[in-house]
């Protein structure tokens, strides 16, 4: 699971083939409830773009902000019978968040340590998400979004992180061709292929956070 990562700036959208963002994106890491990055198609045949929303998803019910607090992941496996997700997965409100890392607890030594996450290469991640819009006045955006995961038990990096006792999750990282393949998926059969674990060798980690 992650609920909390360091989003990228407006001079790294550019990856993502996305040229602006209307306002200032974070200037540090972001936790459920702050508002960062999501790039998502428009329409067929239009480019990407890039607006802000919630960490968390709201979907069109939600009477209260603070269910962004518990939204801000979905699980693959149970994501399209979820009341708070199922409307975005089955209208394939698909997004990708831009990352430059992410973080999670290692307990190797005993106690919770928090490690960076990135791309070995040092490139922009794109993690696979799901969106929804909903107007809330002008303290926080229309857009909310949620991160989606899969079970990492037997994944040589991800697996090391959260409590022995718990079941290792990890957020999905896109890479290459599948960042397109995902944003224009057209069936759930088309989507569900790409929520695996990434390539281990595509990660580096560290103890420690990403500076100012």
């Amino acid at each position: 699971m992650c609920s909390n990562y360091r989003p990228v700036g407006n001079k790294d959208l550019p990856f993502f083939d996305v040229s602006s963002i209307e306002g200032d994106t974070p200037a540090g890491d972001v936790y459920p409830g702050s508002a960062a990055p999501l790039i998502y198609l428009p329409g067929d045949n239009a480019p990407r773009a890039a607006v802000m929303g919630t960490f968390g998803l709201l979907p069109f019910w939600a009477k209260e902000q603070s269910l962004a607090r518990r939204t801000y992941n979905a699980r693959s496996e149970t994501v399209a019978d979820k009341p708070s997700f199922r409307n975005a997965w089955r209208k394939r409100q698909l997004c990708i968040v831009p990352a430059m890392s992410i973080y999670e607890p290692c307990y190797e030594t005993g106690k919770a340590v928090w490690w960076a996450i990135q791309r070995a290469d040092g490139m922009p991640m794109a993690l696979a998400g799901l969106w929804e819009r909903k107007a809330w006045g002008e303290e926080m955006p229309s857009w909310s979004f949620t991160m989606l995961t899969v079970n990492a038990n037997d994944h040589p990096v991800m697996g090391r992180f959260h409590k022995p006792s718990d079941e290792k999750r990890t957020t999905v990282i896109l890479d290459g061709a599948q960042i397109e393949r995902w944003l224009s998926a057209s069936s759930e059969a088309q989507m569900r292929e790409l929520l695996r674990p990434c390539d281990p060798d595509l990660l580096t980690t560290a103890p420690g956070r990403l500076g100012p």
